[in-house]
């Protein structure tokens, strides 16, 4: 099972538990189009047969997301007819995580900031460290986060799913836990230990039991995304969106 992607490492560890890193530290591993199918193929892989029955998700380098690529939205140029199949790939990439037969459990360390944080979203458990910072910045380039403004009210709520996604502010992990988007945390160093005996903990358990009780957790997960897609689709190709994007893009050459 261990190997190199070429945006993801897959590690085996003892006891069944797989580690699923994120391995774009140039970039803070800022998800484009290949990372979306990397995540979408490779989740599916795995519950396939008893090998792997736990995964610790976590990143290379100082972040865990800075979320999507600015250069895939100026790739993108607004046109709905190149957005809404991005957008499906994005929604199909976090469901692959939701619908993985085997519990996912983040470790997030640095930022986590717009997919990064919908990512977070879409595990089963979420461990962060004492650097964590977890944040919708969607707002600041004129758009939402398709996926977190309809997950985000069924895990946090939609008082913190407001917050987040109205304001771009950035919350630490004690605000994070007190929603219940974390549910530990940790000091760094001691981050990936802590979601390491967990996922083994998980995976000492009869298998069958473990993913029947996903399975019913996670049964609904795809309501509303349609319209969201659209809904989405139509912020791509506002003048707002493109003027932010051109703007970021030069602050950061």
């Amino acid at each position: 099972m261990s190997g190199r992607l070429q945006r993801f490492t897959v590690v085996e560890h003892s006891a069944h538990v797989v580690e699923l890193r994120m391995s774009r530290p140039e970039k803070l591993n800022a998800m484009d189009q290949l990372w979306f199918r990397e995540l979408t193929a490779v989740m599916g892989s795995f519950g396939v047969d008893d090998d792997v029955r736990a995964v610790v998700l976590t990143a290379e380098g100082r972040a865990f997301s800075a979320g999507g690529d600015i250069d895939m939205f100026h790739d993108l140029d607004g046109d709905a007819n190149r957005v809404r199949p991005h957008l499906r790939r994005v929604y199909d990439a976090f469901h692959s995580v939701e619908r993985c037969a085997v519990p996912v459990i983040a470790a997030v360390k640095g930022l986590a900031y717009g997919g990064g944080t919908e990512l977070a979203l879409a595990c089963d458990i979420v461990l962060a460290g004492e650097s964590a910072r977890f944040s919708f910045k969607e707002a600041n380039v004129g758009l939402q986060p398709g996926f977190g403004i309809v997950r985000g009210p069924q895990v946090i709520g939609p008082q913190w799913t407001s917050y987040l996604a109205l304001t771009g502010r950035d919350i630490d992990p004690c605000q994070a836990r007190a929603c219940g988007l974390v549910q530990e945390v940790h000091p760094d160093g001691e981050l990936f230990e802590h979601a390491l005996g967990l996922a083994g903990e998980i995976a000492a358990k009869p298998p069958l039991a473990v993913q029947v009780g996903k399975a019913f957790i996670k049964r609904h997960t795809t309501t509303g995304f349609s319209e969201s897609v659209e809904a989405t689709a139509l912020l791509f190709g506002t003048p707002q969106h493109a003027e932010a994007v051109a703007a970021f893009r030069q602050r950061t050459r």
